[in-house]
C-alpha cells in the first residue's frame, strides 16, 4: 500500500471517507494512548478497492494490521473501542491510590514454598470481561 500512498493527488481521488478513532494499550509497558483515524477508501487503475488509513493528516499503515506503541515499540498492543483510556485516566483523577512498594510475605516455619510461576493468562486476568 505504500507504492499507492505515494502517488500524487491519489488523497483526493477517495469515493468515501469513513472517521473511525480506536484506544490501544501496550501489553509490554501499560502504555495507553488513543487515535483517530479518516478511513479513505479508493479504486485502483485495474478495478481494485483499497483503503488508505490517514492520522493528523499523514498516510499511515492500518492501525488493525501490526500496531506498535508509541512509548516502547513493542507489538503486543491491545485495540479497543474510543474511549477506553481516556475513561481509565479519568478515572485515576477521582481516586487516590497509595503507591504500591515492595511487600515480602512472612515465612511460615516448617512451610517451604515454591516460587509462582506467572502465565500470560495471569497478568491479562485485570482485562478480562466479568461474564
Amino acid at each position: 500500500m505504500s507504492e499507492l500512498a505515494g502517488q500524487p493527488g491519489l488523497r483526493g481521488t477517495a469515493t468515501a471517507v469513513v472517521h473511525e478513532s480506536y484506544a490501544f494499550a501496550c501489553m509490554r509497558c501499560g502504555h495507553g494512548w488513543e487515535q483517530s483515524y479518516e478511513i479513505e477508501h479508493h479504486t485502483d487503475g485495474d478495478g481494485h478497492e483499497f483503503v488508505l488509513y490517514v492520522a493528523d493528516g499523514r498516510v499511515v499503515p492500518s492501525p488493525l494490521s501490526r500496531p506498535s506503541c508509541h512509548n516502547c515499540d513493542g507489538h503486543v498492543v491491545r485495540i479497543m473501542r474510543a474511549g477506553q483510556v481516556s475513561s481509565a485516566r479519568g478515572a485515576g483523577r477521582h481516586h487516590s491510590v497509595p503507591q504500591a512498594g515492595p511487600v515480602e510475605a512472612p515465612q511460615v516455619p516448617g512451610r517451604t514454598e515454591e516460587p509462582h510461576h506467572w502465565h500470560l493468562s495471569d497478568l491479562l486476568h485485570p482485562f478480562r470481561k466479568a461474564g
